[in-house]
């Protein structure tokens, strides 16, 4: 397949994003430090254009452009905007916390930039080329950002372990790329799939690759017993950083193993090896993760064994190889990094000039302080919790319908079990913020952008619980239109 100048035109918004981010880059050399509001303010703009092109330039049915490198595809559409929103809010919710520390800086929002255009070439990718490019751009990015607070020992440890073991997980990751190369001579996924239902592959060394891809999405989710890096990157990183790293990148994530697993590697023959090996990294996640968040008194690092015990809900739905346990899958990574983005929102919110408000106990007494802002952290918890009529247990149920459908009704139980262990801790936070004696004032929160940005996203997820029929169609029908069956 040759390339056409009017392919152009469906990957306008990675350009614009990359014309925006070099003029960002250009621009602000010339700004003074009082001036960086504008390069902030630019940032957004560029971010909330990025977020509308896409629907303006994508295929209702696939389309490969590029010469069989990018898909065209409303999946790819709706996930570049979700990710390009994400971002923009975060932003919104960290700009106080920029400021009091020094980190708002042009390098901080290039790299942000950086990062997004990364993500949004992962998610349209159609060759592992591309796809391992996107990741790659991504991951430097959010590496070099870890460490952006020089003075910061807390930081600079944090993105070592993050280079070390992001490192290991690319290298696993490309390893296994090379493998499925090698056993059926290309890297596009179109051509791995042709090369497999031909049966011209070599099954042996392929099966070897595919355990080597499990282990490089294992590290990039965080997935036990991949999960090491996770805990001391979310507590040590800055908690924009920290925002960042919890919340788009899942999104990215999430159409990172759907191309590699669904459609290239979606064959029976090959699903019944990786969704076993998924099946082990899930429930280990879901234990684990959920077990070890109790001991912990650092409401970031809770957070972190939390977002390990998601991964496991996500990679529940994706074991089954099913359209149905995609979508449950999407509709669980769509409401699980806006429960984040809430959950990381109001440590920036609380946070002030030499305080970082990530223990536990500095939520104590939040409700007398702060009570909407304690209310809306209710809504959040509930729903990391799956308390109805939070979006958060319409998410779960949907993952453990996809796969009671297909009869894994021990690891439904699984399941069920686990969150049950996890709604201890985050019953245990309500219980801080509402029963406990409040013992300072810091914990105040003033009207801010930040703090109306929170309350939507408070209220979005208690009205996705009331109503979640229209995103789970909605996730349904991006599923089935974007993706293969065997």
């Amino acid at each position: 397949m040759d390339f056409q100048l009017s392919d152009l035109y469906t990957l306008l918004p990675e350009i614009f994003l990359l014309i925006g981010v070099s003029g960002i880059l250009l621009l602000d050399l010339f700004l003074s430090k009082e001036q960086r509001g504008v390069t902030y303010a630019l940032t957004l703009i560029v971010l909330v254009v990025t977020s509308v092109l896409p629907w303006f330039f994508y295929d209702a049915d696939p389309r490969v452009i590029m010469s069989g490198l990018v898909v065209s595809d409303a999946l790819g559409a709706a996930l570049k905007s979700t990710v390009c929103v994400l971002i923009a809010v975060g932003l919104v919710y960290s700009k106080n916390y920029l400021l009091s520390r020094g980190l708002h800086r042009g390098e901080y929002f290039s790299l942000t930039l950086f990062a997004t255009l990364g993500m949004m070439v992962m998610i349209s990718s159609n060759h592992f080329l591309s796809l391992y490019l996107g990741l790659e751009l991504l991951s430097l990015s959010l590496y070099a950002m870890v460490a952006l607070q020089r003075d910061s020992g807390r930081s600079s440890e944090a993105a070592i372990k993050y280079f070390v073991l992001g490192a290991i997980a690319s290298g696993m990751l490309l390893y296994g790329m090379s493998m499925i190369y090698g056993a059926t001579g290309h890297l596009n996924i179109e051509a791995i799939v042709s090369s497999i239902l031909s049966g011209h592959s070599d099954s042996n060394l392929l099966r070897l690759g595919v355990v080597f891809v499990i282990v490089g999405i294992g590290f990039k989710l965080g997935a036990v017993p991949f999960h090491m890096w996770i805990p001391d990157v979310y507590q040590g990183s800055p908690t924009s950083v920290t925002l960042l790293i919890g919340t788009a990148p899942k999104v990215a994530a999430f159409a990172f193993v759907l191309r590699l697993l669904a459609e290239a590697l979606g064959h029976p023959s090959l699903h019944q090896d990786w969704s076993q090996m998924l099946t082990v990294l899930a429930v280990a996640s879901l234990i684990i993760g959920n077990v070890v968040a109790i001991a912990q008194t650092n409401f970031k690092r809770m957070l972190a064994y939390s977002t390990i015990a998601h991964m496991g809900f996500l990679l529940v739905g994706f074991m089954t190889g099913s359209i149905s346990g995609y979508s449950a899958s999407l509709f669980y990574v769509l409401t699980y990094v806006l429960m984040a983005l809430g959950g990381f929102g109001v440590i920036l919110l609380l946070s002030r000039d030499g305080f970082e408000a990530e223990e536990l106990s500095d939520l104590r007494g939040l409700s007398q302080t702060n009570p909407w802002c304690a209310f809306l952290l209710m809504i959040i918890l509930f729903s990391m919790a799956g308390i109805p009529p939070t979006v958060g247990f319409w998410s779960k149920l949907f993952v453990i319908q996809s796969i009671i459908d297909l009869g894994y009704v021990g690891l439904a139980v699984t399941a069920v079990m686990t969150s049950l262990i996890g709604a201890f801790y985050y019953l245990r936070v309500v219980k801080i913020m509402f029963f406990d004696a409040n013992e300072s004032s810091i914990n105040t929160v003033k009207y801010s952008a930040g703090m109306a940005v929170f309350a939507v996203n408070g209220l979005l997820l208690l009205g996705l619980g009331l109503f979640p029929g229209w995103l789970l169609s909605l996730c349904e029908s991006l599923i089935e239109s974007s993706v293969r069956t065997f």
